[in-house]
């Protein structure tokens, strides 16, 4: 997962935990029950103890057996309360939980939309997955039954500890300087459970990747019969998260056997100085028994910690890895200071552009040229050239490494992106459509047309011609990436897409290269109605598309090497003239007679 430049790697997991908080907004009902269960379990759970010292000391002691009944009853009542109490807690914990990691998920997706497409390009989609799906429910795992028990847990301590002070304030000294051992013990202890979840929050984000890109990617596994091959790999990186895994269930069982060690260490001393304060009259057998139970109501904080310590650690590692991405930079963040974007005509100019994705390795080298309003450019050369990255330039995807790009005369750099990009019509190569309805992938430029609109585009792109013959029509699911179609009916798709858009500024990489002639025919001619009055730009290995362009230019490693229209190209006998020649007899004579 590709980090934002000057990360500083995983934070202290305090900080975390302090910014947790920030995603905490439950509504007051749930938050006012929340505190009333919490208050009401620990004074509640004060009631046994001091029920147990009147048994002992009255009932037994001095043998007043009219007391039990009553005292059986009250302490009866207290554990229903406590039950209640406990209830609320996790009721609340729980909705808290829920909203909490629906609202962090909301956030995580609507911040990695407005990423780059640089961080796209560097980042598994299923590793980016996992920390919206899997992430968030650690975090929610932790907030639904976790955080507000040991809040009610820190709050019945802290009234125990009160009463264990007034019973025997030296005795209580000495069993919270043992509790307080622990908790340092624990605390370095979770210094190390953090990077250790950490590495396997990773992991685990490495293989929802790796298998997210070869079921994918299916196809092209079955086709190469890589199978036993793709299992092999995932079976090794399934056995790093394994040791990954047993390494930090291991640090976890560390913090139980503390607790453990803790609790006898505890019982030990009590045993021993209590005794001892007994039989020299300075406490009661009862006082020794409510002894006995507030100290357990002490330690209950460090038992949940450690019964939590797998959680907790897993959750401290998901808000780490959330974090990283909430604090990439967006590509809009400094959208309030840029320009609204005016009603546009079209033109643009690249002036001496020039565009590295790695640093010393250019693209593009001094592209310049000059687009009015309503023209058609069509950019040609060999594969590698620069072609899609113009155009990604163009839909404001990268920015240049050098030189400027006007639209209308205004720096591209410095328009809203959002708003600039409603006047783009685009139809990539890839063609990829949503796992939706033809019509909706149809309609997803502009969800809000009408249907005479729909039906218009639909029908310039020819899509009507293959949607009849399908038994739901434009009802029809076309799966993932549009795999229900074929090719040249994703093409159809997409090209509709961008007529029913209405853009001023349309965008066309390869978009007939998968269609059969007839077909490309009355695409282009389709094509010819939408690119009038708007400035198109072409990526296309077909004579009769390059040829009806208003300027051609030729890239060739990121230069233009040559510019024209088709007559002053061929004249010219230059790399144009050369790429001409090869083309196959017939689609130059169709593009001719066209």
């Amino acid at each position: 997962m590709a980090k934002a430049a000057g990360h500083e790697g995983p934070r202290a997991p305090a900080r975390e935990a302090r910014e947790l908080g920030a995603f905490v907004r439950p509504e007051w009902r749930v938050l006012l029950v929340a505190i009333v269960c919490a208050v009401l379990g620990p004074v509640a759970a004060l009631a046994l103890p001091f029920a147990a010292k009147i048994v002992v000391d009255d009932v037994v002691g001095q043998g007043r057996s009219e007391l039990l009944l009553p005292v059986a009853v009250a302490a009866g009542l207290a554990v229903a309360v406590q039950a209640l109490a406990a209830y609320g807690v996790a009721q609340a914990g729980a909705l808290a939980g829920q909203r909490v990691v629906a609202r962090l998920r909301q956030r995580l997706q609507r911040h990695a939309l407005r990423l780059p497409i640089g961080f796209f390009d560097s980042t598994q989609t299923g590793a980016l997955v996992s920390r919206i799906i899997y992430d968030t429910e650690q975090v929610r795992n932790l907030l639904g039954s976790g955080v507000l028990q040991l809040v009610s847990g820190a709050l019945a301590a802290s009234l125990a500890f009160g009463v264990l002070w007034y019973l025997n304030w030296r005795l209580t000294l000495l069993v919270a300087a043992v509790l307080l051992l622990v908790a340092r013990i624990l605390t370095r202890r979770f210094q190390r459970l953090h990077p250790a979840f950490l590495a396997v929050s990773e992991l685990q984000a490495t293989l929802a990747g790796r298998l997210t890109g070869v079921l994918g990617g299916v196809r092209l596994v079955k086709a190469c019969a890589a199978e036993r091959r793709e299992t092999y790999g995932f079976a090794r990186d399934t056995h790093r998260l394994f040791r990954a895994a047993i390494q930090a269930s291991r640090d976890v069982s560390v913090l139980i056997a503390a607790i453990a060690l803790a609790t006898g260490g505890v019982s030990l001393v009590l045993l021993v100085l209590g005794g001892q304060a007994v039989a020299a009259g300075a406490m009661t057998l009862g006082d020794l028994a409510l002894f006995v139970f507030l100290v357990g109501m002490l330690s209950t904080p460090l038992i949940q910690v450690a019964a939590l310590g797998g959680d907790l650690g897993r959750a401290l590692a998901a808000l780490a890895r959330i974090g990283e991405v909430l604090h990439l930079p967006t590509e809009d963040a400094a959208e309030p200071r840029r320009l609204p974007v005016p009603a546009l005509a079209g033109g643009v100019v690249f002036d001496d552009v020039s565009y590295a994705y790695v640093p010393g390795r250019p693209v593009l080298r001094g592209v310049s040229f000059s687009a009015p309003p309503g023209c058609t450019i069509a950019l040609t050369g060999p594969n590698g050239a620069g072609k899609s990255t113009l155009l990604s330039l163009l839909m404001g995807f990268d920015d240049p490494t050098a030189g400027h790009i006007l639209v209308d005369g205004l720096p591209l750099g410095a328009l809203r992106l959002r708003e600039y990009r409603r006047h783009l019509g685009v139809v990539l190569q890839g063609n990829d459509l949503l796992d939706e309805t033809i019509g909706e992938n149809i309609r997803y430029a502009r969800p809000g047309a009408s249907v005479e609109e729909f039906r218009r585009a639909a029908r310039l792109a020819h899509c009507d011609e293959f949607v009849e013959t399908l038994p739901n029509g434009y009802q029809t699911v076309v799966g993932e990436r549009g795999v229900k179609l074929s090719g040249g009916q994703r093409q159809r798709v997409a090209i509709a897409r961008a007529i029913l858009a209405d853009p001023r500024i349309l965008l066309l990489d390869e978009a007939t290269n998968q269609l059969d002639s007839e077909s490309e025919r009355l695409i282009q001619e389709a094509l010819a109605v939408l690119c009038g009055g708007r400035t198109t730009f072409v990526i296309a290995h077909r004579p009769a598309t390059v040829q009806r362009a208003d300027q051609i230019l030729v890239l060739q490693s990121g230069a233009v090497v040559e510019r024209g229209t088709h007559e002053d190209l061929l004249a010219q006998e230059g790399h144009y003239w050369h790429w001409w020649q090869v083309q196959p007899r017939f689609d130059r004579s169709s593009s001719s007679a066209a």
